[in-house]
């Protein structure tokens, strides 16, 4: 926390405004539009505006979504409650995202079949951004609207412009270990003001104007608690701290390991600015010396946390009858991806223990 965020709750508490309207989140819409520069919804969670913003593009029953495969299952799970198909896309090594020339491949395929998508799923991946310029002009050149999930890359730039402002629809996530958090929560964002003023009728349960409660559509209950959304304000402050933060600490990594063979760090894309949310890593095991699920034991038998990448979507029992273009790219990311420790409260002495720890275990384990 930041220090701001105790004044919005307790003005949440002291005039009353508890629930999901109120001053807070007028204010925290307002200050996130600024910070981006487009119109934002508060709502929930992050699977939430992904939920909304795929009904607002029209996806229904049978329609397939094309999705990155290297993301966490929320992004893909809402493909499901609309009753629709999710299609995987592979990554590329240059930015573990979504690789511009599988998506084409897959959209030049689906055209010839007469069965283009209804909308295209472009996450950011631990902080980074994907090569937007071309996936945008693929999607355009086919007509299919760009769903772009910015949950992890809050901060992030793309040439210059904020990620979360490039797709016609895009999202955020303000989960408890996002680079800002309100505690659970996400925000939804267009330019598009007629999409965002419908995604907030809907998330208010649809309730259609007039004195008494009358429906006509179905609505959901996504709005953020005028609660939460004080504690985004004051995060929404500390951003670019907690930006500078997590990339000091990933860089802090990089250098300590710089002379260790088979550790090789997450690539930084030339085209914009990696939070860097996650520390993430790849072990060559044969030159490393031990393999990722090893060097996981070793730090776990030192009481410190670390973790896979992402297991691909199409390696998932819950997708894997879904059809997938590539796979090959995430799947190897996956099996030697590792991510260390990154909160932005880890402190350089909790850091220098975490790097001890990878030193003593690279080439001190069988592969």
């Amino acid at each position: 926390m930041g220090g701001a965020e105790q004044v919005y709750a307790d003005e949440a508490f002291s005039s009353n405004w508890v629930s999901t309207v109120g001053p807070n989140l007028n204010a925290f819409e307002a200050e996130m539009a600024r910070r981006i520069g487009i119109p934002v919804l508060c709502l929930s969670s992050g699977t939430a505006a992904i939920h909304l913003g795929l009904r607002l593009f029209g996806v229904e029953p049978g329609d397939e979504v094309f999705c990155s495969t290297l993301t966490f299952a929320a992004s893909a799970n809402p493909i499901l409650y609309q009753g629709a198909k999710p299609v995987f896309i592979d990554s590329d090594y240059a930015s573990w995202n979504m690789d511009p020339a599988v998506l084409e491949a897959a959209l030049r395929r689906k055209a010839d079949q007469n069965r283009l998508p209804r909308a295209v799923i472009v996450v950011h991946l631990y902080g980074q951004c994907a090569d937007m310029d071309p996936i945008l002009e693929i999607c355009a050149r086919y007509g299919v609207p760009v769903l772009e999930d910015a949950a992890e890359a809050l901060g992030a730039t793309y040439k210059g412009k904020p990620a979360g402002t490039l797709g016609a629809i895009s999202i955020f996530s303000f989960n408890g270990n996002k680079i800002i958090t309100t505690s659970g929560g996400g925000m939804l964002a267009s330019r598009d003001q007629s999409m965002v003023a419908k995604a907030r009728f809907w998330s208010t349960q649809s309730r259609d104007p007039g004195l008494a409660y009358e429906h006509s559509e179905i609505g959901y209950n996504y709005r953020m608690s005028n609660v939460l959304a004080g504690i985004g304000r004051g995060q929404l402050q500390v951003l670019d701290q907690r930006v500078a933060e997590r990339r000091a600490i990933s860089f802090r990594y990089r250098d300590a390991f710089a002379d260790l063979p088979g550790i090789s760090f997450m690539p930084q894309a030339p085209w914009g600015l990696s939070t860097n949310w996650l520390s993430c890593f790849l072990i060559d095991a044969p030159r490393f010396g031990c393999s990722r699920d090893a060097l996981i034991a070793a730090l776990d038998a030192a009481n410190i946390e670390s973790r896979p990448v992402w297991k691909p979507m199409h390696l998932l029992k819950l997708f894997d009858t879904y059809e997938s273009f590539g796979g090959g790219v995430a799947a190897d990311l996956f099996d030697r991806g590792i991510c260390l420790p990154s909160s932005s409260s880890l402190s350089v002495e909790d850091q220098q223990r975490v790097i001890q720890v990878v030193r003593n275990t690279a080439g001190a384990r069988s592969v």
